[in-house]
């Protein structure tokens, strides 16, 4: 199966382009951090370019810009081509959803964001905390009893 899931920033604003029959395509980046720190005690980020078409390239270049927190679902893509007689490698995630993180005021700038004017497209994570606390029940009061655990 050929899934991916990721949370970043938007490096650039979406690059938004219609071929000759019309269908929309999208190309943009994003930011991905590392959960752990590097030697020098710095966390790193991945750059993950990002392709999408038709509806969802709309989507995404309508309602996010540049430094927006984003959140997609989709597949990877490599590629190939030929330049200057060398053969050049690309590894893409085809976007098939996205997810808006954060809210409008809370972008910094950026038009991602919950918007009662946007399609409705897997909005229930606008407000999504990642980081700090790795606690995945986010402080709700659940409790696990551990002898009920299977391991």
């Amino acid at each position: 199966m050929n899934s991916v899931n990721l949370v970043g920033n938007l490096t650039k604003d979406i690059e938004l382009r219609y071929g000759q029959t019309g269908t929309a395509f999208a190309n943009g980046s994003i930011a991905v951090s590392r959960n752990f720190k590097n030697q020098s005690g710095e966390y790193e980020s991945d750059f993950i370019n990002i392709k999408a078409f038709g509806k969802t390239a709309e989507l995404l270049a309508n309602y996010f810009s540049k430094g927006s927190k984003i959140g997609v679902t989709g597949s990877i893509q490599t590629g190939k081509y030929e330049k200057d007689g060398r053969t050049v490698y690309t590894t893409d995630v085809i976007v098939r959803d996205v997810t808006f993180v954060e809210r409008k005021q809370d972008s910094g700038g950026g038009q991602g964001g919950e918007n009662t004017n946007t399609p409705n497209r897997n909005q229930n994570a606008s407000n999504v905390s990642y980081g700090g606390n790795n606690d995945p029940f986010g402080g709700s009061g659940v409790q696990i009893d551990e002898d009920s655990l299977p391991f």
